[in-house]
């Protein structure tokens, strides 16, 4: 290997990936036109580097009382079916794989462009449609469809945040208004789960934008009016798929949570950290294949059809039990070259010392990344305790560095970096 990146990402692409051809051609539905075509205008709001747009929304007035909401949901699972060549594939891969700078989809390239929600063009989507009241925006009815729906905007979040202010009435973004509703409808939806009684938690997330071999890292406080916004949505649309499944006595792959034990199961359970009685994963098919295989079962329920997969079918459980162990080694391979990247930005910046944040047992964050180190010398240091301390020898091969501390600083109070 001709870098310390190439040997961490091959090493791991080696172990847990074969070859995907990128001219490799692959059997796939493109007629929809059996599908009816939405009159609603949609608009999807992602990150800048998003090319699986999984999920749109859109806002109409359904009469002088009630909104008419919709939240779309790219439908792959209408492209091709399970056990056909491209299911494999993706049954393999279990999802896509991000790191700083690249990633690995789950779907060749060719089926993503046909099923991302693209902008200027109809596109297959589940549909859950909720009828809100303006006046409190209660939902007052759900339903849920098979169709096309013409996405006329792939908003971006960096742009739309200087933009958007959910408190004022009119805004400069041409999409204020439908975005306002849709942050009064998450307010409210947020408070029937029972969010709003919990105490607050502020988090960082940190964005790594790669460009050869020079890396910018930022961080960007989670919680905004569009983070919620989008959240509630999802956590609303996947709630009300699982019930549907469950209603119907059709499986599925449910995420739940008892006791502080998150899991996956094959019958509906509640999870409690959401405060919900059921939570089907379905919003990411193109980026996750339990949302994959929960959108085949919802296909057939919606179009009355034999469900793929029937009860006492042991596939989802093995299905479920693969999907959790690969999810947690994408995981921690993602936080592992978010470390590489950290050190490779206190290389390029011939940074020496660094303040840092002191957690436990002589460990402490980085200031302003997601880099936890041993601290030499700082056994006296409560944690909470703001620090400076050494960068010495930093190894990106064994993704190491040498900290010994300098001097112990004013407590620090303010976000936590978790």
């Amino acid at each position: 290997m001709s870098s310390s990146r190439s040997w961490h990402e091959g090493k791991f692409h080696f172990e847990y990936f074969g070859p995907l051809s990128s001219d490799a051609v692959y059997p796939l539905t493109t007629d929809h036109s059996r599908w009816p075509l939405s009159e609603v205008q949609a608009f999807s709001i992602d990150d800048a580097s998003t090319t699986e747009i999984d999920d749109a929304f859109s806002v109409s007035e359904q009469d002088a009382d009630h909104w008419r909401v919709g939240i779309h949901i790219a439908a792959p699972g209408l492209g091709f079916a399970v056990d056909s060549e491209l299911d494999q594939v993706a049954r393999q891969r279990l999802s896509t794989v991000y790191m700083p700078g690249d990633k690995i989809p789950m779907l060749p390239d060719s089926v993503i462009r046909a099923h991302t929600l693209e902008e200027g063009r109809a596109n297959p989507a589940l549909s859950l449609k909720l009828t809100v009241r303006k006046s409190d925006f209660e939902v007052v009815a759900r339903a849920s469809c098979i169709e096309r729906v013409t996405v006329v905007r792939n908003l971006r979040i960096h742009d739309l945040e200087t933009q958007f202010d959910p408190e004022a009435v009119t805004g400069p973004h041409p999409f204020h208004a439908q975005l306002r509703v849709l942050w009064q409808l998450a307010q409210r939806l947020a408070v029937l789960r029972g969010v709003k009684e919990r105490p607050v938690q502020h988090y960082l997330d940190f964005n790594f934008v790669v460009e050869g071999d020079r890396v910018a890292i930022t961080q960007r406080p989670r919680g905004s009016p569009l983070d919620t916004l989008v959240a509630e949505l999802m956590i609303e649309v996947n709630a009300v798929w699982g019930k549907l499944l469950a209603d119907a006595d059709v499986p599925g792959l449910f995420r739940t949570q008892v006791s502080g034990k998150t899991s996956l199961s094959v019958k509906p359970a509640p999870h409690q950290g959401l405060g919900v009685a059921q939570y089907a994963w379905s919003s990411s098919p193109l980026r996750r294949y339990v949302d994959l295989i929960n959108q085949w079962q919802l296909i057939s329920l919606l179009s009355g059809e034999v469900p793929v997969f029937v009860q006492q079918d042991d596939t989802l459980s093995g299905i479920a039990r693969q999907f959790e162990l690969a999810y947690d080694v994408y995981n921690e391979f993602q936080r592992s070259m978010e470390r590489y990247w950290s050190l490779r930005w206190l290389q390029q910046e011939n940074i020496e010392e660094r303040e840092a944040l002191m957690l436990r047992e002589g460990l402490a964050r980085l200031a302003g990344l997601p880099l936890v180190v041993k601290v030499h010398g700082a056994a006296e240091a409560l944690p909470g305790t703001n620090v400076r301390v050494s960068v010495e020898r930093i190894n990106l091969w064994d993704m190491t560095l040498v900290c010994h501390l300098k001097a112990i600083l004013e407590p620090l109070v303010g976000i936590s970096e978790t």
